[in-house]
């Protein structure tokens, strides 16, 4: 990798002829191969990335000029020149690099980004800034096809369009957003990606046009009209014309040559710009050029096989994925929403056995949540399945379009609590707080496979109403010995029972409650052990009774403490005059960096021989004499 060692900075890359250039291209993409295998991360979208990360670089002169990466987890090319390619193999590891663009990382990154459809907000807001200050640099929006189909980027796109402001805002169409594109905007951009010869088409009969001699104010009219309709015919990026954009395109988003010189061109055209490049999604790398969409975000893997190392198949994912098929075979009402992650909340199952009751909506929660408001209305029962931390992205139509009106809808909450490598962008810790408060809603979290499974078996056929189920990333455990009860409304478990504390847990985080309350039984200490199942409503009668009875109180949760699970056990427990030692385990009111799960819960002593220590000390400093804490 002789001429990557050589690039320490974008301005390396200004000295390189294009024949230099594409060597480079290869080296990166090699470099990517050998340090994603290694730490995981997200590798097909970087590798269709590359010629388009050097052309910016070097036609553009960053930081003076500002480069905004909608999602971000397509900036890798972009770290690795401008001066972090020696600290790439810490990418996503603990104290490491970053695999978003971080602010506080580099000056080459201008704005923190992990979610989709955000960056041409940004960049016009920091366009007109840059207006009323009058400096002169030039603003870019990166933005692929998929988070085009989010709805704030055509609030952003109508509201740029109409202005006269200088903003580019580049369009790499891959044809992916995780999963392969759905939608009428990914129709259109398939037929502007397909039918390049109309550039040509549309210049021959501009020039015959123009030479046409006027005959008159009428033919001149007529001939505008007929312009305007040839126009609409033959003009690829008519969409974004009429939205007021300069549309240049489309360009082969692998050819350099080509890139410099749209980039360049763009350059000194005044107002907003579109640029549509075409790009291979996990271009250079086999595996990822054949399965783009398992390639993704990966788990370390071997360069030679493409194999995952160490991959554990058995998931919360695909054990909500069987269990929906399942239960959609006894019932023709069951249908099952996505945004864009059919892959990912494993859908896929049900999308090909029940193509007429799969809905993937695109990168757009908000319409997912409305639009699943509209099946429950009309009698089916919906199934949302996202992210947490893209479902608080749906916030206002959970709480408007179904809380209000009380209506059936099953929000599967995949990746809830630490998600680990990804980051403070994506780890779910926050969907707790934001449900709890929400009207008519019921919220549930499994503690291992076997539990998970009666809840979306409840939540379907049981319930009535608004009920979310959180489950998080990964593996678990198949089942919990005397945690066997039938779900009802309301009821937790009661696992052990003891005098000298009481143990309440949410969902996975039973597994840590168990070997906490196994480790101090040995010590001394009996604890009620409580699997609370629900996280609204509680179970009152056996957690006002245990608490009584111990007059100490441990809740674990892996959301963040306030407003969370534990804030709502004594709100609830204060209602009855009761207000025990408390301590609550969950995650501090701050941003959770990136690392394993594992790290991550040692870093804020959520692990068990933390949290046994921290008991320990809380009894200790509460002595019970005569029933009585002193």
């Amino acid at each position: 990798m002789d001429l990557l060692c050589s690039i320490n900075s974008p301005e390396d890359l200004k000295k390189l002829g294009y024949n230099e250039l594409e060597q480079l291209s290869n080296e990166v993409r090699q470099f990517l191969v050998d340090n994603v295998s290694k730490t995981g991360g997200h590798l097909a979208s970087n590798l269709g990335v590359v010629e388009l990360s050097l052309a910016l670089h070097r036609v553009f002169d960053s930081p003076r000029d500002k480069i905004v990466w909608d999602v971000g987890h397509q900036s890798y090319v972009h770290k690795i020149i401008t001066g972090r390619k020696d600290h790439f193999c810490s990418l996503r590891q603990l104290d490491g690099m970053s695999g978003f663009p971080k602010t506080n990382e580099s000056c080459h990154d201008c704005f923190n980004t992990g979610h989709s459809s955000t960056s041409i907000s940004a960049a016009l807001g920091m366009a007109r800034a840059r207006d009323i200050k009058n400096e002169v640099h030039s603003v870019i929006s990166i933005i692929g096809d998929g988070a085009l189909t989010g709805g704030m980027a055509f609030e952003a796109l109508n509201d740029a369009g109409r202005a006269s402001t200088d903003i580019t805002v580049i369009l790499n169409d891959n044809e992916m957003s995780i999963s392969k594109n759905v939608g009428g905007l990914s129709k259109y951009l398939s037929k502007v990606r397909t039918e390049p010869f109309y550039f040509k088409v549309k210049e021959d009969i501009d020039l015959i046009l123009n030479k046409i001699p006027a005959i008159g104010k009428s033919a001149a009219r007529a001939l505008d009209l007929a312009k305007g309709t040839i126009k609409y015919i033959i003009t690829p990026g008519i969409i974004f014309e009429e939205l007021g954009f300069k549309y240049l395109g489309p360009i082969d988003g692998h050819n350099i040559h080509e890139l410099n010189k749209v980039l360049a061109r763009s350059q000194k055209i005044k107002g907003p710009i579109v640029i549509h490049i075409c790009t291979m999604k996990g271009k250079g790398y086999t595996f990822a050029e054949a399965n783009p969409h398992s390639y993704h975000g990966v788990s370390p893997f071997e360069i030679e096989t493409g194999e995952a190392i160490n991959n554990k198949s058995l998931t919360f994912s695909k054990v909500f994925g069987d269990e929906l098929v399942s239960l959609a075979q006894k019932d023709e009402n069951i249908v099952a929403v996505t945004a864009a992650m059919p892959d990912g909340t494993g859908l896929n199952k049900f999308a090909g056995m029940f193509k007429n009751r799969f809905f993937d909506v695109g990168i757009a929660e908000q319409h997912a949540v409305t639009m699943g408001a509209g099946l429950a209305k009309s009698g089916m029962k919906p199934v949302i399945a996202i992210y947490s931390s893209f479902m608080q992205r749906a916030y206002d139509q959970i709480w408007h379009d179904v809380c209000l009106q009380n209506l059936h809808v099953v929000l599967a909450i995949d990746r809830a609590g630490i998600v680990g490598e990804d980051g403070e962008t994506h780890q779910g810790i926050y969907d707790l707080s934001f449900l709890r408060h929400m009207p008519n809603m019921t919220i549930m979290a499994p503690s291992d496979y076997a539990e998970f499974k009666e809840m979306l078996k409840y939540s379907l056929f049981e319930h009535k109403g608004p009920i979310a189920v959180r489950y998080p990333k990964g593996n678990g455990r198949s089942n919990t010995p005397g945690n066997e009860e039938k779900i009802k409304l309301g009821r937790g478990s009661l696992l052990s029972r003891g005098k000298d504390l009481t143990i309440i847990s949410a969902g996975t985080m039973l597994d840590t409650a168990v070997k906490v309350s196994d480790v101090l039984y040995r010590s001394g200490i009996k604890a009620d052990l409580i699997n609370s199942r629900f996280i609204k409503p509680y179970d009152e009668k056996l957690i006002v009774k245990s608490v009584m009875k111990t007059g100490l109180l441990i809740t674990l949760e892996d959301n963040v403490k306030k407003g969370g699970f534990g804030s709502g056990i004594l709100e609830m427990i204060s209602e009855y005059g009761l207000f025990p030692q408390t301590k609550i385990f969950g995650f501090p009111d701050e941003l959770v960096t990136h690392g394993s799960k594992e790290e991550l819960f040692k870093k804020y002593r959520l692990d068990t021989n933390s949290i046994v220590k921290s008991v320990i000390n809380h009894i200790n400093n509460n002595r019970r004499i005569g029933g009585q804490i002193v």
